[in-house]
């Protein structure tokens, strides 16, 4: 059964770092895209971040591009987001997903396993 785990959320001023964790579990995560995605109240999912199979690739929205870097520990079956110079718009719930294709080209499918989520708040 694929499961996904998230952890790291918190509540941090702006300019400060978080280091987010998606720990997959029931197939071997390396083998897949695996990205991020994020949901702020009131808006729509959005897509912040993904790794391809065996990390090829990465690809970043152009709003946190050069800010947040996401990495595999494939020792630990785990994908990560740092998320540095945080900024309040960057305020919502955080969701790991892997649809189990090799290329992150439509993620979020409606064949998706997505995590439960985690909070990541940014405020003075």
């Amino acid at each position: 059964q694929v499961q996904l785990v998230e952890s790291g959320g918190g509540l941090v001023q702006p300019g400060e770092s978080l280091r987010l964790s998606c720990a997959a579990s029931g197939f071997t995560a390396e083998y897949y895209a695996i990205g991020w995605f994020r949901q702020a109240a009131g808006k729509d999912r959005e897509e912040v971040s993904c790794i391809m199979s065996r990390g090829i690739k990465s690809t970043y929205a152009d709003s946190v591009k050069g800010r947040f870097t996401i990495s595999r520990d494939n020792a630990k079956n785990t994908v990560y987001l740092q998320m540095n110079n945080l900024k309040p718009e960057d305020t919502a719930v955080y969701y790991c997903v892997t649809d189990l294709n090799l290329h992150c080209d439509g993620l979020g499918s409606e064949k998706a396993n997505w995590g439960q989520g985690t909070q990541v708040t940014v405020s003075s």
